[in-house]
């Protein structure tokens, strides 16, 4: 968690005690500060260690020197960082979950320095941006701990840096960001029996303290504004749907908001349309959407964003009961529109048409982003590594591309058009929720496109992305957190006044 590191800001001066960090190119330089901070006995037995061990100051490379000579450390953590010529592209993010992959004990000091290259308090901050998110674990649940786990306590991390002032001011915007992106995971990878819809809402509602206003509409609520298609999904359920507003206003009161949609179901057994029992409990993550407009509204009151924005998430749990919906059924959507069932597994495309249609409704916002872990088809076509980018609005999609590069939080457009429009089209109704087995992430965009009228939108499937995805150097629990730095970064560069 966040608070299990306490961060501090100083001049270069002698490190010791604990674990200690230097960064170093490929020809094992660091900068003048660390290296004068270091001294050359130390110096000198990073140079014997290289030899020995073969290290070469490779990017993302780590040799670790245990009880090293000339300076008062249990070890000596040495971070290589490529070619020097490439040392201004560094991902700051990632060698702060490298280093903090690295160290043990209460007390660590990082020398922030590189040979010819001045280590800006931007680049400072973004290496606890990146140790935050590498320490989170998620065992709340787990009553027996070895004894290192039991013996864990708080780490104090000081970083030697040219400009501590600086430096630690970037670093408050960087925790706010962690504490948003820590609280998404912790969302996802709560348990279905802990986390239904009318618990998710009330964890939502505790962004009060921080300045979010919160609005909770219940299931008697949904039924008078006419959220059907959404109240159909959760019919089978005996957990009431919940629509959670949120709002941070930190711009002119005359100023546009942005708004962020989430899909919220937090246990997806498919409905009547069942899934298969193998990997069903991962149905549980089927709510990272939600998590992540969460975490993102989190992010943006604690960092003080000079914006206004609004996030909402429809929060369901899809079950085969009783008086669940059936495959054929038709619902009348809040817009108006028409929706034959075809399949009950199509479910999160009904929750995201219902609350779209609200928030552009009665907010009117500059754009709308929403978030879903909408199709196991995304995953054929883009794995893992990058989320699915649909959009009606050409300038939206190259900016969040900007924003995926200069995080890591990858997205990939895929095409809309007429001919997948048509696939959706049904007999019975204005549309189907489901375009058959072909183009199944394209189809499910087009879908949710009939809900947008002539607002920018985008639409990211992040079912490859939010949860259960590959572990990395800052991320190794189940739930990613995926989306809050992305969205953070877009807002940052391109809509704060």
């Amino acid at each position: 968690m966040v608070e299990r590191i306490k961060f501090e800001f100083k001049s270069f001066g002698k490190p010791g005690g604990g674990s200690v960090v230097v960064f170093v190119n490929d020809a094992l330089e660091t900068g003048e500060n660390a290296a004068g901070a270091l001294g050359p006995e130390v110096l000198a037995t990073i140079a014997r260690a290289a030899t020995a061990e073969a290290f070469k100051g490779k990017l993302k490379k780590v040799l670790v020197i245990a009880a090293p000579q000339g300076i008062e450390a249990d070890r000596l953590v040495v971070v290589g960082t490529g070619p020097a010529a490439d040392l201004a592209k560094l991902d700051w993010v990632q060698l702060g979950g490298i280093a903090q992959g690295h160290l043990s004990g209460t007390r660590a000091s990082l020398l922030v320095a590189l040979p010819g290259h001045d280590v800006t308090p931007e680049a400072a901050a973004d290496l606890t941006l990146g140790m935050q998110l590498r320490a989170y674990t998620f065992d709340k649940y787990k009553t027996k701990k070895d004894a290192d786990e039991k013996a864990a306590k708080p780490l104090k991390a000081t970083l030697f840096v040219s400009d501590p002032a600086a430096a630690r001011q970037v670093a408050k915007a960087r925790e706010a960001v962690a504490n948003g992106v820590l609280t998404a995971r912790e969302l996802v990878n709560e348990p279905p029996n802990v986390l239904y819809p009318e618990e998710f809402a009330d964890r939502a509602a505790t962004l009060e303290k921080v300045g979010v206003d919160v609005e909770i509409l219940d299931e008697k609520q949904l039924k008078k504004l006419g959220f059907r298609a959404l109240l159909g999904v959760a019919q089978g359920s005996h957990r009431e749907a919940r629509v959670v507003v949120m709002r941070w206003n930190g711009a002119g009161a005359k100023d546009q908001p942005v708004a962020f949609i989430g899909k919220g179901v937090t246990f997806d057994t498919g409905g009547i349309s069942i899934k298969p029992g193998a990997g069903m409990e991962d149905m549980k993550g089927d709510m990272a959407g939600a998590a992540c407009v969460v975490g993102l509204m989190q992010a943006l009151a604690q960092r003080k964003a000079r914006v206004n924005a609004v996030g909402l998430i429809g929060l369901v749990e899809n079950m085969p009961d009783g008086r669940a919906q059936r495959p054929g059924d038709i619902v009348t959507s809040l817009s108006g529109q028409t929706i034959e069932i075809i399949n009950t597994d199509a479910e999160g495309r009904l929750v995201l048409a219902d609350v779209l249609w609200y928030a552009q409704d009665r907010f009117k916002p500059a754009f709308m982003i929403d978030l879903a872990t909408l199709t196991g088809a995304i995953l054929v076509a883009l794995g893992q590594e990058h989320a699915g980018l649909f959009s009606n609005d050409d300038t939206l999609s190259e900016r969040l591309a900007a924003a995926g590069r200069e995080t890591g939080e990858k997205v990939w457009r895929m095409p809309l058009a007429p001919a997948y429009d048509k696939m959706i089209d049904s007999k019975f109704a204005d549309m189907k929720n489901t375009g058959g087995r072909y183009g199944g992430s394209i189809t499910a965009a087009q879908f949710l496109q009939r809900y947008v009228k002539d607002t920018p939108w985008a639409h990211l499937d992040i079912a490859g992305t939010g949860m259960n995805a590959p572990q990395t150097d800052i991320n190794k629990s189940w739930g990613s957190g995926w989306g809050v730095r992305l969205l953070d970064r877009l807002v940052r560069d391109h809509y704060e006044g």
